[in-house]
């Protein structure tokens, strides 16, 4: 069955704009393409073309996705579908309780064609291989030209980031970011960055200190309307058995609440974003970060005005340039430079595990249920809201899954499952390559590998926690710690190629051979008590 919206307060209807008798283009628009701006839509005519969108299971199923993630996307789709309908566009829509409901994409757009016979499919690009190949086999199957446009939502296209890799050795975000700076203009004064440097990360590293953060300020959340209830209450039921609770869901999920976040984070976060981005404090998940991935990769925001924000605040005075400038780094830098990593290596990306991690991941990465403060705190809060800042992911929960030797690939599933800013082209490089070096060095200059003292400079986890950073042996020691040195002493040989890991292996070289083996033994023995008893999630 087909449907679209009728009011703001309802989902997907029955009362939709009348379908075309012929139909020229079948639009498809996919859940994190929700830009009434697209390049699937540039050219749409109401009278001959229809936009096709659709809830599927799998998408929710393929991994085991945390409610929150589900419901976010649900919501912001059927939100977006409201709006066609109000623009006048027709649109075929599939809800996920439908009877009709076929499960997955691919089958879903089988559906479709069947019923509309379209002439032609329209595509933006897809922020997922697996996606994209699903509705290419789609097309094919039913001699159907796919038109696969560009996502121009994205600063650089990966043609470009194609061409500006071709020939080096290594690849590295500072050049690439350096490029997009001067292409596109942003804190340039004529030929030189503003400021007269290019990156001030070094500016960006402070920790709150005992008396904790001060006043920081509510986050901008949103309370769930008649479309979001109808959602949370379904996925409250068909899901019942993911991660995860919904009782805190706030995220934006249209248009007008996405400027409101960003103009919110704008006023009040950015200003201290850059002095205490790799910060972290027990129960407090929100701090001075933007909380605006989701709503970029939902394509709710576009990144252009996300940055142009940004350096509007310091051109105005109103937020100093370090702040600015790394903000602007993860949208401009880090963002166009993961997608580029994905688009030009998959699919075998995907299998890349260079340093031949096996393990599994502890089944308490679903509950929070670990003795560990950092780990509990981090995990808990991912459950709660679906959202963990950059340090938390990368410092607290992949360091650890990086240390214990986890597979990269369980690894991936796990962070693209929970978190509601998590699409495969954004979340799989940032895993497997920055956080897990799955990728051998790809994505990023060295492992990301640190012992339990730098978990303590950042954060308050470590008072209280029964576990002391400064040891790597013993009842008390700091798994953190352990697995450190542990990682270090197992890939010693290769990790000596490396002239960014010198120092750290300095260091290591001060070990005896005596220390070198407790803390084998013990990493071997902490290792061994994270095994899981079970599978990780159900079956499906």
């Amino acid at each position: 069955m087909t449907h679209a919206p009728n009011s703001p307060s309802s989902g997907p209807s029955d009362a939709a704009a009348p379908l075309p008798a012929t139909v020229r283009n079948l639009v498809i628009v996919l859940g994190d393409q929700l830009d009434a701006q697209s390049s699937a839509l540039q050219d749409f005519d109401p009278t001959q073309d229809v936009v096709w969108m659709a809830e599927v299971a799998e998408e929710s199923t393929h991994v085991w996705s945390a409610k929150q993630r589900i419901a976010v996307f649900l919501s912001a789709m059927r939100h977006f579908a409201q709006d066609l309908h109000a623009r006048g566009l027709p649109l075929a829509y599939t809800r996920l309780n439908d009877a009709d409901n076929m499960d997955t994409l691919a089958l879903q757009l089988r559906h479709a064609i069947a019923q509309l016979k379209p002439a032609a499919l329209v595509l933006t690009a897809p922020g997922d291989w697996r996606v994209l190949h699903s509705l290419r086999a789609v097309a094919t199957e039913h001699q159907l030209t796919l038109d696969l446009r560009d996502d121009t939502h994205f600063f650089s296209t990966v043609r470009e980031f194609a061409a500006h890799a071709k020939g080096r050795k290594q690849l590295r975000l500072e050049y690439w970011y350096r490029e997009l700076r001067q292409k596109h203009g942003i804190l340039m004064d004529g030929k030189d960055p503003v400021g007269g440097q290019w990156n001030f990360d070094a500016d960006n590293r402070e920790s709150f200190g005992k008396a904790g953060p001060q006043n920081v300020p509510l986050p901008t959340r949103f309370a769930p309307d008649a479309t979001t209830q109808e959602v949370i209450a379904l996925v409250n039921t068909q899901f019942a058995g993911h991660p995860g609770t919904l009782h805190t869901f706030g995220w934006p999920v249209t248009r007008t609440q996405a400027l409101v976040a960003l103009q919110t984070f704008i006023d009040q976060r950015l200003p201290l974003f850059g002095l205490y981005e790799d910060a972290m404090w027990a129960g407090e998940a929100w701090l001075y970060h933007s909380h605006l991935s989701c709503a970029m990769n939902l394509k709710l925001l576009n990144p252009r005005e996300v940055v142009q924000a940004a350096e509007d605040a310091y051109r105005a005075g109103q937020a100093p340039l370090a702040a600015v400038e790394g903000f602007i780094r993860q949208i401009l830098g880090w963002r166009e430079y993961v997608r580029g990593i994905y688009w030009t290596q998959m699919p075998d990306y995907l299998e890349r595990n260079a340093l031949n991690a096996q393990a599994e991941l502890p089944t308490w990465y679903w509950t929070g249920d670990t003795d560990m403060a950092c780990l509990r705190d981090a995990i808990g809060q991912t459950l709660e809201h679906g959202y963990a800042h950059h340090i938390q992911r990368l410092m607290v929960t992949g360091l650890y899954a990086l240390l214990l030797g986890v597979k990269p690939q369980a690894v991936h599933q796990w962070y693209l499952s929970v978190y509601v800013d998590a699409v495969e082209w954004v979340e799989l490089p940032n895993t497997l390559g920055m956080g897990q070096f799955g990728d051998g060095g790809l994505m990023a200059s060295k492992p990301y590998v640190a012992s339990g003292k730098y978990i303590q400079r950042m954060s308050n986890h470590c008072k209280g926690c029964k576990y002391d950073p400064a040891l790597s042996t013993g009842e008390t020691a700091c798994p953190y710690t352990t697995l450190y040195w542990d990682f270090l002493n197992r890939h010693e040989v290769m990790l000596k190629k490396n002239p960014r890991m010198a120092m750290q292996l300095k260091n290591l070289g001060r070990l005896d051979a005596t220390a070198r083996e407790a803390i084998g033994v013990q990493a071997a023995v902490h290792r061994q008590a994270q095994r899981p008893l079970a599978p990780t999630g159900p079956a499906v």
